[in-house]
């Protein structure tokens, strides 16, 4: 596997294919039970950066795992509020 560039992906991917075989099934499996390609479960476990998130989301749901998103160091800032805006 190449190396990915975004250690979210990264972290991601390696989730995936750990939960993945640990339940010892195999990636046509988890497809059929996400209702998707085992394609795409190859693809998204080899890093692809541009699969649709709807269906990672079906796949992380048949490995039993979820996506929890939450305040990180993002670039967008909160615009200022004067008083009169409050």
């Amino acid at each position: 596997m190449a190396e990915l560039d975004d250690p979210r992906l990264a972290a991601l991917v390696a989730q995936v294919r750990a939960r993945r075989r640990s339940l010892g099934v195999s990636q046509e499996e988890v497809a059929d039970l996400a209702g998707c390609s085992e394609r795409f479960v190859y693809s998204l476990e080899h890093g692809k950066a541009t699969v649709q998130l709807g269906k990672v989301l079906d796949v992380l749901g048949a490995l039993g795992l979820g996506l929890e998103v939450g305040a990180g160091r993002g670039t967008i800032t909160a615009p200022e509020t004067s008083p009169t805006q409050r």
